[in-house]
C-alpha cells in the first residue's frame, strides 16, 4: 500500500525524537513537516500510535539468503518477508551457502536472476574472495558488489574455501589497489586445530573448541594485512571481548577498520545455553555473561561500530545432525525477523537510548556500505521506515516467524516492544498481511 505521509509524535530526526509528519513522494522523504502541518496531510496518511517510534529502516549488512542452491535453507521470498516484518528494509546478502557462491560475475548474475521479482525489501550483494579468484575481484567490484567476504578458517561449505595468510595478503593488495573493502570471518585455523573438539552434546565443550584465542590470532592477521596494504578491512561478528583492546589500538593507529557484532552475542550468555541446543550454535560462539556486557560497553564507546543479524539459517536436518552433538550440527543463528526488537529491549534494560540502537543498526551499517540515502530520516533519503511500538509485547514463536525453517535461539522469549509496520520506498507493509515486490536490487554506487 503506497502512502503519502507518516505522522507520529516520535520521529527520529537528527538523533532526537520529535513530533513530525513525513511527506513521501516517489519512494523518498520529500519533506519533514511539523506534526500539525495541514499541508502535509493530503492523500493517504499513516498515523502512528502515541506509543510508537518512527525510525529509519534497518540496514542489515550480514544476511545469508542461500538462494540458489540451498533455497530450502532460506531464499529471497522468505528472507525479505522476515526482514520486512522485523523492520529491516535493506539487506546485503553474503556470497556463500548459495550454489554457486558469488565469487565471479557470472555467479553474481545467477543470483540476481533468482532475486528478480521476489523482493519485499531492497537487497544488495557481497562478493567472495577464495583461493584462485584474485582476477575476479575487480570485475565483481565493477559489477556492483559492496565488497568481499573471506574466511581464514574453513567456512563449513566446500565451495567456499578459506584463504591462507599469503592468499589473504594477495587479495588485500588487489582490493586496496582498486579501493574495495574486505570483510573477514576471523577465526584462526591453527588455533582451532589445536583445540579439543570431541563429539559432545555439552555447550561448554563446544565453546572450548573455539576459544577466544582463535579470534584474537585471526584479528592480528587481519590487522597485519591492513597495515601492510592499506586496505579497508572489517571484522565480522565479533564475539570475543578480549579482542577489544587490540581493535581500539588499531583504530587509534589509523587503520581502516570497522567492526560488527550481532544480537545473539548481546542477548544470550554461555552459562544459560542448554546442552544439545543447536539453535544457539554459531561460529565464533556465544561466550559468557561478562563478555556480553563488555561488548555492550564497546558499542557505547564506539570500538564496535554496528550490529547486524548474521542470519544464518539451515534446515532442521542440518541443525539436528548428530542428534545433539554440537560438533556435527550446522552453526548459525536464525534471527533476521527479531534482531531489532531484541536489541531495543536489551538496550532499554541497560538504559541505552533507542536512537543509539538505530544508529548501530541503520545509519552506521548504511554508511559502511556507502548507502548514504538509507539508514536516516532526512529530506531526500529513501522512504524506508520502521515503526516500533514499545506498547506491544512480542512473544517469539519460531513456528510463526517468516523464516523458512522454524528454528531460532529466540524461540519462547518475550520482548516489551516490537516492529508493527515497515515502509519500503513509501510502501507500507502490514505485518499481518505482507505483500510483495516493493524491493529493488542494489548495486554499489560510490566511487
Amino acid at each position: 500500500m503506497r502512502i503519502d505521509a507518516v505522522r507520529a509524535q516520535r520521529v527520529l530526526v537528527d538523533g532526537a525524537f520529535v513530533p513530525a509528519t513525513l511527506e513521501l513522494h516517489r519512494g523518498t522523504i520529500a519533506r519533514i513537516a511539523p506534526y500539525d502541518d495541514p499541508a502535509a496531510t493530503e492523500g493517504l496518511v499513516l498515523h502512528a500510535p502515541d506509543s510508537a517510534y518512527v525510525l529509519p529502516g534497518i540496514v542489515d549488512t550480514h544476511v545469508h539468503i542461500n538462494e540458489p542452491g540451498r533455497t530450502d535453507w532460506e531464499g529471497f521470498l522468505s528472507a525479505t518477508e522476515a526482514a520486512a516484518l522485523g523492520g529491516a528494509t535493506t539487506l546485503i546478502d553474503m556470497p556463500l551457502n548459495s550454489i554457486p557462491p558469488t565469487t565471479t560475475v557470472e555467479a553474481l548474475r545467477v543470483k540476481q536472476q533468482h532475486a528478480a521479482a521476489e523482493l519485499m525489501v531492497d537487497v544488495g550483494f557481497w562478493g567472495g574472495a577464495i583461493p584462485g579468484n584474485v582476477a575476479d575481484l575487480e570485475p565483481l567490484w565493477d559489477a556492483g558488489v559492496f565488497g568481499f567476504k573471506c574466511f581464514l578458517s574453513p567456512s563449513g561449505v566446500d565451495e567456499f574455501p578459506p584463504l591462507s595468510t599469503p592468499e589473504f595478503h594477495e587479495a588485500l593488495r588487489e582490493i586496496a589497489r582498486f579501493g574495495g573493502r574486505m570483510i573477514v570471518h576471523a577465526e584462526d585455523p591453527s588455533v582451532l586445530d589445536a583445540s579439543p573438539a570431541p563429539p559432545s552434546r555439552a555447550y561448554a565443550d563446544f565453546l572450548a573448541s573455539r576459544p577466544d584465542e582463535a579470534e584474537l590470532a585471526a584479528i592480528r592477521t587481519v590487522l597485519d594485512g591492513a597495515r601492510e596494504t592499506g586496505a579497508q578491512v572489517h571484522i565480522l561478528h565479533l564475539a570475543s571481548a578480549r579482542a577489544l583492546d587490540m581493535i581500539k589500538a588499531a583504530k587509534d593507529e589509523g587503520l581502516r577498520l570497522t567492526v560488527e557484532t550481532c544480537p545473539h552475542y548481546l542477548t544470550f550468555a554461555a552459562e544459560s545455553i542448554p546442552d544439545a541446543s543447536a539453535q544457539f550454535k554459531c561460529c565464533p560462539p556465544i561466550r559468557d555473561h561478562g563478555n556480553r556486557e563488555e561488548l555492550w560497553a564497546a558499542l557505547r564507546e564506539g570500538i564496535i561500530d554496528m550490529i547486524v543479524s548474521d542470519h544464518s539459517p539451515a534446515t532442521a536436518e542440518e541443525k539436528t545432525r548428530g542428534d545433539g552433538d554440537l560438533q556435527q550440527a550446522w552453526g548459525g543463528v536464525s534471527g533476521l525477523q527479531v534482531g531489532f526488537s531484541a536489541m531495543a529491549f536489551e538496550a532499554r534494560r541497560r538504559n541505552i537510548p533507542l536512537a543509539r540502537v538505530s544508529d548501530w543498526m541503520s545509519r552506521n551499517t548504511a554508511d559502511f556500505v556507502g548507502l548514504r540515502q538509507k539508514g536516516r530520516i532526512a529530506e531526500g533519503a529513501d522512504a524506508d521506515l520502521a515503526i516500533y511500538d514499545s506498547g506491544v509485547e512480542f512473544r517469539i514463536e519460531a513456528t510463526r516467524l517468516a523464516h523458512k525453517n522454524p528454528i531460532s535461539a529466540y524461540d519462547g522469549l518475550r520482548f516489551g516492544g516490537r516492529v508493527t509496520r515497515s515502509i519500503v520506498r513509501g510502501n507500507a507493509i502490514d505485518v499481518e498481511h505482507p505483500d510483495w515486490n516493493w524491493g529493488e536490487q542494489l548495486v554499489r554506487s560510490e566511487s
